[in-house]
């Protein structure tokens, strides 16, 4: 398991670097329309569900626990196609889409940072992570009505923090096998 998650820390990085991506573009262009905001979202949510499933398929394949990054796979999947296929929803409604995704995604961050512990050091990033989440998710929910670029602004902070912690812990997962390879380097 160990040696799964330290080869294949570029997964949780490259989430993390989307994230960033997406968060400057949010803060660049805060007062962007509804339907180019729904398809940057949908793209993000997409693409970070599809690298969840790879990351699942490779915990599997070493009789991990797969199950949590799996189901945030598909949420992450099942929010991108509604945000593609119903493009003119109301911002409210895709306000509400994007707080349940967030609070879902935020609990199986959580559950997996729980089950990492064994592991890694530093998955208290991917359980801080998913707090984040939950709490952006909260927000969303008690204030749907907030302005397209308070919500555009919002939605690029919660980014620009969780693309962060991301891709520190996919840094620290890479120093953690590499330290892993000097170890056995040295036993022989």
């Amino acid at each position: 398991m160990q040696e799964v998650m330290s080869r294949h820390w570029w997964t949780i990085s490259l989430r993390g670097i989307l994230a960033i991506l997406f968060a400057i573009v949010a803060f660049a262009w805060p007062g962007i329309t509804v339907s180019a905001l729904v398809m940057l979202f949908g793209a993000y949510a997409l693409f970070d569900g599809v690298v969840a499933l790879f990351a699942a398929g490779r915990i599997a394949e070493q009789h991990g626990r797969w199950w949590a990054v799996l189901a945030e796979g598909i949420l992450g999947i099942a929010a991108g196609l509604i945000a593609f296929l119903w493009p003119g929803v109301t911002a409210i409604v895709l306000v509400y889409v994007v707080a349940g995704w967030a609070v879902g995604s935020g609990v199986l961050e959580i559950v997996a940072a729980i089950y990492l512990r064994r592991y890694i050091a530093g998955e208290w990033l991917l359980g801080l992570a998913g707090i984040a989440s939950i709490i952006f998710g909260y927000v969303l929910f008690v204030y749907p009505i907030a302005g397209l670029v308070t919500w555009a602004w919002i939605l690029g902070g919660y980014a620009l923090l969780f693309g962060i912690m991301m891709l520190i812990l996919g840094l620290r997962m890479r120093s953690f096998g590499q330290g892993q390879a000097l170890r056995l380097n040295t036993q022989h």
